[in-house]
């Protein structure tokens, strides 16, 4: 039967798609983007990078595999979802698959967007939508069920606070050092004698779960902090910034820290909104790209060699590497536009990347980079 539609996505141009409602019916605003991946929509809905933004997904066909349970990995972690909950204002498809069909799918698509009141349309042509997007960059939209609603811009404010951890979580404790902070602690489950015995600072501007991982699985340390906290009082040896939604300038508190830490010489690995923040700690400067970068196969050069890695990305910023200061240098570079996709110090233990080395979804090409950060010259 042929269902009425009954829902619009309205830009800011002016322009009007209609769709038919397969998730929550509430308006909500935010910024239009597009995602190209096939695969791994329970892992991107659930990026806290989408804050903020309606998702628009170019492969026709979502929802076929459904929505796998919450089981936790060895280390707590919620083992296909990249954060507690659905973080984009709402999804748009061409097609969504009403029946779904795999080994540990637990519900439908639509079922869990309704379970997190988050409306989901399909029936749009998403490759209209796309190329305005691509011709015209992301744009502010909204999706109107009935009335109407203010359209609402995530850039224009400190959207990280509302992915950030509210208190410190410590993971794979080594010792009782940091013990005075207020915070929960989980124990290796595997007990290996190999910890390195290094404590990681993650600052968390909207960390992924896998990020966590993969710090966890090379043996450290890690403390979880959140993206504005006063981490000089606690013990450790390294840090980690993560990923997060928004315009990295909005993140003071964050970049403040940052630069103290470097004037500190401690170890500095950022990954996303990180590579980002990094720069502007060391006195670059960053810009808003047309349309961004959001997908699972973004070609990336290393800096002097022929080597180029497939990447997992999903950012809307970028690094203008004109603008950083001498002894600082591009890591990588994208090659469908070339922009910058990493940044180092060329004698100190600073370094970045745009894109994603834990992947989730994605390749994993880029793994290799936690161990290379755990591998610089610490002199702590």
């Amino acid at each position: 039967m042929l269902l009425k539609k009954n829902v619009k996505l309205i830009l800011e141009d002016g322009s009007v798609f209609y769709g038919v409602s397969f998730g929550a019916e509430k308006n909500v605003s935010g910024e239009v983007v597009f995602n190209t991946g096939m695969v791994g929509y329970n892992e991107s809905l659930t990026d806290p990078s989408y804050k903020g933004q309606i998702l628009c997904l170019t492969y026709p066909l979502i929802g076929n595999y459904g929505v796998p349970s919450w089981e936790k990995d060895i280390y707590g972690i919620p083992r296909h979802f990249e954060s507690s909950r659905i973080q984009v204002q709402a999804l748009v498809v061409s097609d969504y698959s009403f029946d779904y069909s795999h080994w540990n799918a637990a519900k439908s698509l639509a079922e869990w967007l309704k379970d997190e009141n988050i409306p989901g349309i399909y029936g749009i042509d998403t490759r209209a939508l796309t190329k305005k997007l691509r011709e015209k960059g992301a744009m502010l939209g909204k999706v109107v069920f009935n009335g109407d609603i203010d359209f609402f811009d995530p850039n224009a404010i400190d959207i990280v606070k509302e992915v950030t951890i509210k208190k410190p979580v410590v993971y794979n404790s080594a010792d009782k050092t940091n013990s005075n902070i207020n915070n929960t602690i989980i124990k290796n489950p595997l007990n290996n004698k190999n910890i390195q015995n290094k404590k990681i600072i993650l600052i968390d501007c909207g960390v992924k779960n896998n990020i966590i991982r993969s710090l966890l699985q090379r043996n450290v340390s890690v403390i979880r902090v959140p993206y504005d906290y006063d981490f000089f009082k606690l013990d450790f040896d390294g840090i980690v910034i993560s990923n997060g939604p928004g315009n990295p300038k909005m993140c003071k508190k964050t970049i403040k820290n940052v630069r103290k830490a470097m004037q500190k010489e401690i170890p500095v690995f950022g990954i996303c909104l990180g590579n980002q923040i990094l720069a502007l700690a060391a006195g670059g400067n960053t810009y808003k790209l047309k349309y961004g970068h959001r997908s699972q196969n973004q070609p990336c050069l290393l800096k002097g060699t022929k080597r180029c890695f497939i990447t997992a990305q999903n950012h809307g910023f970028a690094v203008d590497t004109k603008t950083l200061p001498k002894n600082w240098q591009p890591l990588f570079t994208n090659i469908n536009d070339n922009t910058n996709e990493g940044i180092k110090h060329k004698t100190k233990p600073f370094m970045s990347v745009q894109f994603h080395p834990e992947a989730a979804p994605g390749p994993v090409d880029t793994e290799f980079l936690f161990d290379e950060f755990l591998n610089l010259k610490w002199n702590r």
